[in-house]
């Protein structure tokens, strides 16, 4: 299993000389582009991903930067972050494009996957949202706090919220869950799926909602946030995945260099302003 660490170590240099000197057209060695060629020549790359921001960053490149690469994106959208896993490793996508790196790391301890990410690519920053209150300070006796319900994101929402003097983190250092931190204050966690977070924020007194499930409720960080998670030296960072064995690499090489290109960068900054989304290159 190759996560974002070992490809930090050779760097993201290699991958975008290898996109670069693939850049002239789709190479005939070896099969490495796969069958998925369409009548242009372009290699057709099925990536999955949830809706925002990772299904319109990538809908901006298919529209704009893909063809001169020798790409096609066919974009599949999921809303259950189960699944594009599972759909990357039994065959039904070449590459996803959905999750974080510690997100990433829980799911090849669980399910033993052989995936390889790249480098990071953008970061969505948790914040903590009330539609009751202006401040945590204002957590009645026996409120209640909505977390997320998957194990990477809940540990950084606990830390966050550590931070702020609600809970205390396992003195053994160990992945932090409602069920191992000690809370400082009399309230209780609701562990909630992502996409509910923000339709459900009635039912709280605070939620901690992703950077992208907040933009996509239509709530604005920069406006209506309580609190912020920090994006100095975050590893939770979103890559793209794919399947150590593929017959696509020269291809995915490619789409890799392309989300960290120039372009996409700026797409970021001047799509999601209020700092839901923010690149990580």
């Amino acid at each position: 299993m190759r996560t974002l660490r070992t490809i930090l170590a050779t760097g993201l240099t290699a991958v975008v000389a290898v996109g670069l000197a693939a850049c002239g057209g789709s190479s005939q060695n070896g099969g490495s582009n796969g069958s998925g060629s369409d009548s242009s020549g372009a290699v057709t790359l099925k990536v999955g991903a949830t809706p925002a921001p990772h299904a319109k960053i990538l809908t901006y490149i298919n529209d704009n930067l893909a063809a001169g690469a020798g790409i096609k994106l066919d974009i599949v959208e999921y809303t259950d972050y189960n699944q594009p896993n599972r759909a990357l490793n039994d065959g039904e996508l070449d590459a996803n494009f959905f999750q974080t790196v510690p997100y990433l790391e829980n799911a090849e301890r669980e399910f033993d996957y052989d995936f390889t990410a790249g480098a990071g690519i953008h970061l969505e920053p948790l914040a903590v949202f009330s539609n009751k209150h202006k401040s945590l300070s204002e957590l009645p006796d026996g409120g209640t706090i909505a977390v997320i319900s998957d194990a990477s994101n809940q540990t950084r929402a606990l830390e966050l919220l550590a931070k702020q003097g609600l809970v205390q983190l396992p003195a053994d250092g160990s992945e932090a869950s409602v069920v191992n931190v000690t809370p400082l204050k009399n309230f209780t966690f609701k562990e909630v799926e992502g996409p509910q977070l923000v339709r459900s924020l009635d039912d709280f007194d605070f939620a901690v909602i992703n950077g992208n499930f907040a933009q996509e409720g239509g709530l604005n960080i920069a406006d209506q946030a309580l609190v912020v998670e920090s994006p100095e030296n975050n590893p939770a960072v979103n890559v793209l995945v794919w399947k150590t064995a593929n017959d696509k690499q020269e291809a995915i090489d490619k789409l890799e260099q392309l989300l960290h290109s120039d372009e996409v960068k700026q797409y970021i900054e001047q799509t999601w302003t209020d700092g839901s989304v923010i690149p990580a290159f």
